[in-house]
């Protein structure tokens, strides 16, 4: 359950993601102020990788938000909005620190990181830009280890941030 304060912050970004949303950014559900849909898309069209291609992103809030991060991940499925909901398959962008369960590795989204004056547009431009400059179609090394035995949620993982190139 999100504290007051909480609650008081997702208003103002969901009114003002209500009003607007960036280019290649699109508000798919904030039914609560626990979680929250989006989908990105990354608007370099000379980027083979992410040509056409539609990214559903699940924001999960803690009562300490905007104090730590959201939780963000990738979904490989999620309801599409119909009523009754129909789940739909999304793929998970390649990219060196995103897994393939749609876990990403981003200093960003780490408590050391993390700054108040970040919200959900922020985080979503952020992954925009991470996905715009990568040319490699790869996952992290470890992928198939990692998403077979990890056991924890993303925010309670850390990662240790040591490649600056992607």
């Amino acid at each position: 359950m999100a504290s007051s304060f909480a609650v008081k912050r997702l208003q103002r970004e969901l009114i003002k993601l209500q009003a607007q949303t960036p280019p290649g950014i699109t508000l798919i559900s904030a039914n609560d102020f626990s979680e929250w849909h989006l989908d990105i898309r990354v608007l370099d069209d000379t980027n083979p990788l992410y040509t056409n291609q539609t990214y559903r992103l699940r924001f999960t809030f803690s009562a300490t938000y905007p104090i730590e991060p959201p939780e963000v991940v990738f979904l490989t499925r999620a309801p599409n909005g119909a009523d009754p909901p129909v789940l739909n398959d999304y793929p998970v962008p390649m990219h060196p620190h995103v897994y393939s369960n749609g876990i990403i590795c981003l200093d960003l989204l780490d408590k050391q990181a993390w700054s108040p004056v970040h919200n959900v547009e922020s985080v979503c431009i952020s992954l925009q830009s991470m996905l715009t400059g990568n040319r490699k179609n790869e996952r992290p090394p470890n992928d198939a280890d990692f998403v077979r035995s990890n056991m924890r949620r993303p925010r309670d993982i850390s990662f240790l941030f040591h490649d600056e190139k992607v």
